[in-house]
């Protein structure tokens, strides 16, 4: 029993205040919300709507642009709509009808694959040279501010050379008569190596 006796004198000697004992000791429920925890939870909804709205606009919703675009031969004021390598706009012609035309497509990366074309690249394609065949059976060209008719200028063939000239930079067109038509800085496109 010595280990007995041993704790209780040394545990004998300790005694809780009166003041402990007498004290009611209640558990207080924790605060569910305080105004620091609202204005926290305000701001995170906030900031996620408004990463909603972004994602919207880039990905889902799609791109809408006023453009200045060279459209037979005139400066049109266009509004274009892009999303995932597509585009549609909407202009008011010479006459003051609204029209609408679209287009898109993809490009080939170096690996194959292939991607949505950008932004960029479709304003580019917009204001590449644009080929019209007229109901009077004439065929015109048309590059930025340039309206030319080349209907005399195909050969037996049915091919027709052009040079374009916007500032110091010339651009030779290919066209197949009723076909497709390419376009470089260097050097005519030879006709086999296009549809």
């Amino acid at each position: 029993m010595i280990d007995k006796e041993q704790y209780q004198r040394t545990f004998g000697v300790l005694h809780a205040s009166g003041d402990f004992l007498k004290e009611d000791i209640t558990m207080q429920p924790a605060k569910r919300f305080s105004a620091r925890r609202i204005g926290i939870l305000c701001a995170a909804v906030i900031l996620i709507l408004g990463m909603a709205t972004v994602c919207y606009a880039a990905d889902v919703g799609g791109i809408r642009r006023t453009v200045q675009l060279w459209i037979h031969g005139d400066q049109t004021t266009a509004v274009m709509d892009i999303q995932n390598g597509q585009y549609t706009m909407t202009y008011e012609d010479a006459e003051g009808h609204t029209q609408q035309r679209g287009g898109g497509g993809v490009a080939i990366n170096p690996d194959g694959s292939e991607r949505p074309l950008t932004e960029q690249e479709l304003l580019e394609h917009l204001n590449s040279p644009e080929v019209a065949y007229k109901e009077d059976g004439s065929v015109w060209i048309y590059y930025m501010d340039q309206a030319m008719e080349i209907t005399d200028l195909f050969n037996a063939e049915n091919i027709c050379f052009v040079q374009l000239k916007n500032g110091d930079e010339t651009l030779y067109v290919t066209v197949k008569y009723q076909g497709a038509y390419a376009t470089s800085l260097n050097a005519f496109p030879q006709p086999e190596n296009f549809n």
